[in-house]
């Protein structure tokens, strides 16, 4: 999932900070208002989910922002066994209390990613003046993940994706030694999870964050939620419109998952995006970044990359300090963690491949590592995809001392959502199916579903969207998507009914907040007024 242009990670425009109130939807109301919640004959309050339902929200300054917490079960199937997850909430209030529409609920995707660090970090700035002014933008840590609590955790690093120090980690294990040592990597992320939080492991998929997002709309006192996703923010807007079609009043799904996709067909899709992406960064380098450039014609860029891949795999490329060298598996990430922003990325992406050329790796190491500013504006928009592998690891803290556990997050969700086959010979299969395909970002995609193997599922899997009385749906597509590829987002718009797709024709993932004028105007358009896009509109 993407920053906009001059926004990285961690270093986002300061966030507006702005005065407290809190009403509903139509304006009438209070966060939490019992009369919002469901009647005494609604299923959900049978289920024991009133409590749940008539929460208040106790808001309290935290930085230029405001901060609670929302209370919801862990298992929506016994709710009143006591088992729960409390959910961080932030918000920046809207400008003018006068003409108020409600709460805009965003979710920056991953899976994963924190959306109170969205806001802390200034991203109520990725959105125009007259959504600033109009909505309580509120962002939140889905369950399982940051600063959620209970949050997934898998342990010490050296617990999680160990295996022999000796053991190969090729892009494309083809011997059979090479493919056991993967299983035993795999494998080992799986018990360590297990061990450190397997009691919740099978409730934190987006089925029930969905569900928890019904529970956060009545808390905020609106009758219908109005959101925005991004990537994998898309899924969890997907899921609820399923859910609860009826409690929908506008939805922006930008960077689309496709829910009809299994896990083969979804590695198939992030393969030939992102290896059409470096295609890409190739062919528009010179249109991008200019005179920085690494080689000075396309074939030339092509050549280096590909002599890289060659050449660390007979021997890694040192790199200064402590960092280590650069084999292949390295260098591949550091690819495709620069493909989701160009304007951002690619600069100091070809700045790595000039210095990798004469022999320095440093560079690509550290956007591998996230270890270099450029990298990092892959911000929380990022699904990892590809370039997670099976690497998952502890809960961690970031530099602002925030808890992060995304790299955890993102196995745990995908892995319990997507069912995935217990054989290993099916991975082998689609292994050689991926890398005649798209080659190296073939191999790398089916490996990194290869983590998912013995993990606990109780997601509803690949399926056709079925949400009968759902208002029209804005989903927007970019052509250039590595993560997302577009065409993820015209079939989502084939499954939704009603649903109108905008298409951003640029490269790099996502669209809203990137700096198109066209795209913003037109998402702003349809939130504010519930305005429609046009057929075929495209920006």
């Amino acid at each position: 999932m993407t920053t906009p242009p001059g926004r990285p990670r961690g270093a986002v425009l300061l966030a507006l900070a702005v005065a407290l109130a809190a009403t509903s939807l139509n304006g009438c109301g209070t966060p939490g208002d019992s009369s919002d919640a469901p009647e005494a004959d609604d299923p959900v309050a049978s289920a024991g989910l009133r409590d749940f339902y008539t929460q208040r929200l106790s808001w309290e300054p935290c930085g230029d922002e405001e901060c609670s917490t929302l209370r919801v079960p862990m298992d929506y199937s016994t709710p009143g066994d006591g088992d729960t997850f409390t959910l961080p909430l932030i918000r920046t209030t809207a400008t003018d209390r006068s003409d108020r529409v409600g709460s805009l609920v965003v979710n920056p995707g991953g899976p994963g990613e924190s959306g109170v660090a969205l806001l802390q970090d200034g991203g109520a700035q990725l959105f125009g003046e007259r959504i600033r002014a109009r909505f309580d933008i509120v962002g939140f840590d889905p369950r399982g993940v940051a600063g959620s609590e209970p949050a997934v955790d898998c342990g010490a690093e050296d617990e999680v994706g160990t295996v022999a120090d000796d053991a190969p980690r090729p892009l494309h294990p083809a011997t059979e030694e090479q493919r056991q040592a993967a299983l035993a990597e795999a494998e080992s992320t799986v018990r360590a999870c297990e061990k450190h939080s397997g009691s919740i492991l099978p409730h934190v998929g987006t089925l029930d964050a969905a569900r928890d997002m019904d529970v956060l709309r009545a808390a905020l006192g609106d009758e219908e939620l109005t959101y925005l996703g991004w990537s994998y923010g898309t899924a969890l807007g997907t899921s609820f419109g399923e859910q609860f079609p009826e409690k929908v009043r506008a939805m922006v799904l930008d960077g689309a998952v496709d829910p009809a996709l299994g896990w083969a067909e979804r590695a198939a899709s992030q393969a030939t995006g992102f290896r059409q992406a470096v295609d890409d960064y190739a062919d528009y380098c010179a249109e991008v970044v200019g005179d920085s450039c690494p080689a000075e014609t396309p074939d030339g860029i092509r050549a280096l990359v590909q002599g890289l891949y060659e050449s660390t795999a007979r021997e890694p490329l040192p790199a200064d300090g402590e960092y280590g060298e650069v084999d292949p598996q390295t260098l591949h990430n550091a690819l495709v963690t620069s493909m989701y922003t160009p304007e951002d990325q690619w600069e100091p992406l070809s700045l790595a491949l000039g210095e990798a050329a004469t022999g320095d790796g440093t560079g690509l190491l550290e956007i591998a590592l996230g270890e270099e500013d450029s990298a990092e504006a892959a911000h929380g928009f990022a699904d990892r995809g590809t370039s997670r592998r099976q690497d998952a690891g502890r809960q961690d803290v970031t530099e602002e001392g925030r808890p992060d556990n995304s790299d955890v997050a993102i196995t745990a969700v995908d892995c319990v959502d997507i069912p995935h086959p217990e054989d290993p010979r099916e991975y082998w299969k689609a292994l050689e199916e991926a890398r005649l395909a798209e080659g190296d970002f073939g191999s790398e995609s089916v490996l990194a579903a290869l983590g998912c193997r013995g993990w606990p599922q109780r997601g509803p899997g690949p399926h056709r969207v079925v949400a009968e009385g759902l208002p029209p749906v804005l989903v927007v597509g970019t052509t250039g998507d590595p993560a997302t590829p577009y065409h993820e987002a015209e079939s989502l718009v084939r499954q939704l009914p009603q649903a109108m797709l905008l298409t951003f024709d640029a490269l790099g993932h996502t669209a809203y907040g990137r700096g198109s004028g066209c795209v913003d105007d037109a998402v702003d358009d349809y939130l504010l007024d519930l305005k429609a896009v046009e057929p075929g509109k495209t920006c």
